[in-house]
């Protein structure tokens, strides 16, 4: 959309997406902050108008980062890298869900009423079904 992929890098420490590697990339970065901040500091939009122009700005900076990178260039020790970390960050997260899900439910279970939060359990579900669904598209292209 506006931005080239050539002036950003893979995040490989700290999280995921990009960081800007070139002059443009922080200009680039900035400029959608600024926008942002303007509309929303201006007083001639009420509260509706600043909420949906927050989540439109938003969406299209989503997009852009979405296809800058998918057009990033990964050697095969990148590619191979990157599926490791992405493993092993996924496996944490799965410990950590399930650790708290157990916590809520011996907890709440010690005090007589059960409650648990669902969004980690609907995490934990979702996962489960992408991974068995890329093993499905995965074995179709052997």
């Amino acid at each position: 959309m506006f931005a080239k992929s050539k002036w950003f890098q893979k995040r490989k420490h700290g999280g995921w997406g990009i960081s800007p590697k070139t002059r443009q990339g922080w200009i680039y970065i900035l400029g959608f902050i600024l926008v942002l901040v303007i509309f929303n500091i201006l007083p001639f939009w009420s509260n509706t108008v600043r909420i949906i122009f927050t989540i439109i700005w938003a969406l299209i900076l989503a997009a852009d980062v979405v296809r800058i990178m998918i057009n990033l260039k990964k050697d095969e020790l990148e590619t191979k890298q990157e599926a490791l970390a992405e493993r092993n960050a996924s496996w944490g997260m799965v410990f950590v869900l399930t650790a708290g899900i157990l916590y809520q439910i011996i907890s709440s279970g010690l005090n007589n009423k059960l409650e648990v939060d669902i969004f980690p359990i609907i995490a934990l579900l979702a996962g489960i079904i992408i991974k068995s669904l890329s093993y499905v598209y995965l074995e179709k292209l052997k």
